[in-house]
Order: structure tokens, then C-alpha cells, then sequence
């Protein structure tokens, strides 16, 4: 499998943009089969470039994650990257991961700090733990061997009091550290997006990918709830729109489609190296909004 810092170089080169799929674990059997049986058949019909597979809440799923990472590349021949987390876990049980990781042919690993636990009103590092994220990079460079992905936010990180400028230096800080990319949470307005971007780059002196994070909206409750925790805006037209399709979630979901085509056209047009696309572990309208663009 490669290094997803090598497939960004390659398709830099010849002016492709790199397009990535991020899936959850499944809470039942039943939800593994229809992902990996299923959903994950569908979408690889428009050829991704790498897909993730995220770590679970409190890191529950730690070895659920490497699993269906390392089917995906088996089955699938498809470049896969585990999420990996500092949360509930020591330095010396993360390094234990990664070992497991390398020894499974993973390649490729996001560097998050992660949520609190359900229940938890804020992140509290273990003992013998890591407080950031910056220091789950330090260790996976140490440890050689992967490429590293990170997150950023371009609204600013909703735990960050000190503003989205302080977080977008503490990004940078953290690129430095050994980060090969970065995958930004959601947004609705590529201005958003744009900004921070710029900052990056212009004020900051970034030279890694920056990855747009695609969300196709399936329900008004369920975007509503999302926002709600990672404290994405929802831009005054957008909320009307969804707000005059109330529960109409095949309506919404249309919407969804519609809105998220607009949203990669833009950024493609602003230069963006590909599109990181939030999948839910759906199909249909990641899909369609990838042959929208006539990308695959």
C-alpha cells in the first residue's frame, strides 16, 4: 500500500485531485456486513485514491479499527488509514498500536486527539498519557515508517477559547512536528475554508496537502446534532433551506447532494488538492456527488 503522501505528490503532478472516503465502525454485525459487503463495494466503483476508518469514541474501537483497515487493503487493494487517538490509552499502549499497525501493513495513520469519552465533559489525558495531538505525531515519526495525517479546522477548534488564530498556529506547530497532511473537519461555506487555507499558507508558511472535509447531509436532525458538537456554522441560506424542508429527509438528503456538489466545485476551482468525503457509511450521495463532478 502507499504512503498517502506519495499518492498527494503523484496526482499534484498530473493535476488529479486526490478523492478519500472516511468510514466508522460499526456498532453491530449487522453493520459490518452491510458496510463492508455492501457500502464499501458501491463507493470504491468511483476509485478512490485512500479511505480512512475512524477510532471510535474514548478510543473503543482501537482494534476493530486496524481490522477493517487491514481487510480494506486485503480485499479491496485500496490504500487505508486508521485513525488513532490519545484518548484512555498511555504513551506506552499508543506505541503498542502502532506496532500492531506496522505488523498489519498499514502504512498510514491520523494523529487526533480525540473526543472525551461519552459522558466526559472534556478530554482528560491518562496518566503516563498525552495531553495533544502534536505529541501522538512526535511518536509515530519516532517510531518511522507511516505517513501521518492531521486535522484542522476551519472555524477554529470549538475547544480552542482563544480563537481560530491561535488554533491555526497550533496546527502549524503540530505540521511541524511531522505531519504529512491535513483533513479539515466539516464546513458549508468554502469561504470558510478558503481563509483558513490562506492563513496557512501565506501567514504560516504551510507546504502540506489541505484536504477540504466533505459532509453530504442525510437528515436536518442529524446535521443539526453534528453542528451542535463540533461547532461547524451553518451558513443563514443553507439553515433556511433546511429549516423549509423540515423532516423530509429525502428532500434533505437532495439538498444534501446539491449543496455539497457546489461546495467541491468551488473548492476545485480555488485549488484544492482533492476532497475528503464524510461518508456516514452511505453510498448513495458521496456517489452521486463524485460523478456530479465528473471526477471518476
Amino acid at each position: 500500500m502507499q504512503f498517502i503522501r506519495d499518492i498527494f505528490a503523484t496526482n499534484r503532478a498530473t493535476g488529479r485531485p486526490v478523492i478519500s472516503y472516511e468510514f466508522f465502525t460499526p456498532k453491530t454485525d449487522e453493520g459490518d456486513r452491510a458496510l463492508m459487503d455492501k457500502t464499501i463495494p458501491a463507493l470504491f466503483q468511483c476509485r478512490p485514491d485512500f479511505c480512512s476508518v475512524t477510532y471510535g469514541a474514548g478510543g473503543s474501537t482501537r482494534e476493530k479499527t486496524l481490522s477493517m483497515v487491514d481487510r480494506i487493503q486485503r480485499e479491496h487493494s485500496v490504500t487505508a488509514m486508521a485513525h488513532l487517538t490519545c484518548v484512555n490509552s498511555t504513551a506506552a499502549q499508543i506505541a503498542d498500536i502502532i506496532s500492531q499497525a506496522r505488523s498489519l501493513g498499514i502504512h498510514n495513520l491520523l494523529a487526533l486527539r480525540g473526543d472525551p469519552p461519552d459522558g466526559a465533559a472534556e478530554f482528560q489525558k491518562v496518566e503516563g498519557g498525552f495531553a495533544y495531538s502534536y505529541q501522538l505525531v512526535q511518536l509515530i515519526r519516532s517510531a518511522g515508517g507511516f505517513s501521518i495525517g492531521v486535522a484542522g479546522f476551519p472555524e477554529g477548534h470549538s475547544a480552542c477559547k482563544e480563537g481560530k488564530f491561535v488554533d491555526w498556529a497550533r496546527l502549524k506547530a503540530k505540521i511541524d512536528c511531522g505531519a504529512d497532511f491535513v483533513l479539515t473537519q466539516l464546513f458549508f461555506d468554502d469561504g470558510d475554508f478558503f481563509t483558513f487555507r490562506d492563513h496557512l499558507v501565506q501567514k504560516l508558511g504551510v507546504t502540506v496537502p489541505i484536504v477540504p472535509g466533505i459532509l453530504p447531509i442525510l437528515s436536518g436532525r442529524q446535521i443539526k446534532k453534528f453542528t451542535q458538537l463540533c461547532g461547524a456554522r451553518m451558513p443563514a441560506a443553507f439553515q433556511s433551506k433546511l429549516d423549509e424542508l423540515g423532516d423530509n429527509d429525502t428532500a434533505v438528503a437532495e439538498f444534501g447532494i446539491e449543496h455539497a456538489t457546489r461546495q467541491c466545485q468551488e473548492l476545485l476551482k480555488g485549488g484544492v488538492p482533492g476532497l475528503h468525503f464524510y461518508t456516514l457509511n452511505k453510498a448513495n450521495s458521496t456517489t452521486r456527488i463524485v460523478q456530479n463532478l465528473g471526477l471518476r
